[in-house]
């Protein structure tokens, strides 16, 4: 067990990693006690220190049996008792770097266009694309999904980008289609996250007509000229509330008018081609910190 690597919860804060070498040393001094929660790598959640034989101290009097044991909480199998519960809130947070993001973005429009590499173009990005994200109290943010588990949506979604060509109405019907697709490609996200390789059972369960017709609704509100970014912002807000598994809120904070002065800004900037690596990036991390866990 020397060469193990250990965290452990204090305050309701994960705390770590550290060598088992180093975990000892705090619990000789009293920091890390029978009773503090720990955890390493194949354990199936977190334990307290002094349920461990290994982490015992020398003739250690075990903790009295728990009358209701704390089940897993709904993130990532954390064990704290109700008096220790705490989730804190904050903004999620991305670092895409520049160059990378750009070349990942192209090659991902480029997988879709070709069709048959859409299912491997797609879950890399979402791949990558997780890894960057910060979550407050999720560490290693991650996701986990395989190409094999939905390739036939990318293909799908792939194949009617094409559409656009065709008459109106098989147009039309190509938008449903893509809109159902995308609908089962967020569930598949929602469904495959994972904090410190242990997966979150988050689950989108937005309804696919209530989807269907949010699309529809905003390619019709384009009509409008600016009510587009209204209505994203609140189809945004009804995608938040649809996902459960957590314990936190997950809110949305852009307003209309935020969406729409920095959707013109950014499409202004990117038809200079020079500035579409920075602008791309700008527009993304702040996307991305409009939303929020509320505990």
């Amino acid at each position: 067990m020397s060469d193990r690597v250990w965290f452990y919860a204090a305050q309701g804060q994960q705390q770590g990693p550290f060598p088992e070498a180093q975990l000892r040393s705090l619990i000789a001094r009293g920091t890390v006690t029978a009773d503090t929660l720990v955890w390493s790598e194949g354990m199936a959640g977190w334990q307290r220190a002094g349920e461990i034989p290994g982490l015992r101290p020398s003739g250690g009097p075990r903790p009295p049996a728990v009358p209701q044991p704390p089940g897993q909480m709904a993130e990532a199998g954390d064990q704290y008792s109700s008096a220790d519960r705490h989730y804190g809130s904050g903004s999620l947070s991305v670092d895409t770097g520049l160059w990378e993001f750009l070349g990942r973005s192209v090659l991902y429009g480029i997988g879709m266009l070709l069709v048959i590499p859409a299912p491997w173009v797609a879950t890399s990005f979402y791949r990558w694309m997780a890894s960057r994200v910060r979550v407050p109290d999720r560490p290693n943010f991650a996701f986990h999904g395989e190409v094999g588990d939905i390739w036939y949506v990318f293909v799908g979604l792939g194949l009617l980008s094409y559409a656009g060509a065709a008459g109106n109405l098989v147009h039309l019907v190509a938008v449903v289609a893509q809109a159902y697709l995308s609908w089962m490609a967020v569930r598949w996200i929602a469904g495959n996250l994972s904090s410190n390789g242990h997966p979150l059972p988050i689950a989108f369960n937005g309804s696919a007509p209530m989807y269907i017709g949010w699309h529809l609704l905003f390619i019709v509100s384009a009509i409008t000229i600016v009510g587009w970014a209204w209505v994203a912002t609140a189809w945004m807000r009804w995608n938040c509330s649809n996902v459960t598994g957590t314990h936190r809120e997950i809110i949305f904070h852009a307003t209309g008018l935020e969406m729409l002065w920095r959707t013109i800004v950014f499409v202004a900037a990117c038809g200079f081609i020079i500035p579409i690596p920075w602008m791309l990036r700008w527009y993304t991390e702040w996307f991305v910190s409009q939303f929020e866990l509320v505990a």
